[in-house]
């Protein structure tokens, strides 16, 4: 997305919504700053209808209760009850989009390209390289499996300091 008011970024020859493929998680930019959203309700209806797996918003949405009755996943820095017409408008599909996160001052930018694997949950959301799936998907594993030892060790009543120092190794 680009502020509305940009005439020099390039138009898609189609409504961004109407390009989404099944399966995929669409992740969507907006400008830094707007107090306005940049999906909503009929982009979450859209979505789903062409099987959309989840949204990912830099930058916030509207409509929540519409979101629910729809059941996709949603994650997004936050929501408004202003739509996007007048502030932003979609420059680019399908293209890699790069934003910083936020607080940490001088950190690399985050990068996500199209094919990556986008995994969300109560948590928060990451964005995995493709090249880097088999690795991320063993460690995680492996992480799962100490931290369900750490937690039944914890459940029989053993302190945490030596659990961690024993188990995370």
């Amino acid at each position: 997305m680009v502020h509305a008011s940009d005439k020099t970024a390039p138009t898609p020859t189609q409504h961004f919504a109407d390009s989404i493929t099944s399966g995929s998680v669409v992740f969507i930019s907006q400008p830094k700053g707007l107090v306005s959203a940049c999906w909503g309700g009929l982009m979450s209806t859209r979505a789903a209808k062409l099987g959309a797996a989840g949204v990912v918003i830099d930058g916030r949405f509207r409509d929540i209760n519409e979101h629910r009755e729809i059941g996709l996943g949603l994650f997004a820095r936050g929501c408004s009850i202003l739509g996007s017409n007048t502030f932003t408008r979609s420059a680019e599909i399908n293209t890699p989009v790069e934003y910083q996160v936020e607080g940490i001052q001088d950190g690399e930018p985050i990068v996500v390209r199209p094919g990556d694997v986008i995994m969300g949950d109560s948590d928060g959301v990451v964005a995995i390289p493709l090249e880097h799936v088999t690795d991320c998907i063993a460690l995680c594993s492996e992480r799962a499996d100490i931290d369900a030892k750490t937690m039944e060790a914890l459940k029989q009543g053993e302190e945490m300091g030596p659990t961690i120092k024993r188990l995370r190794k």
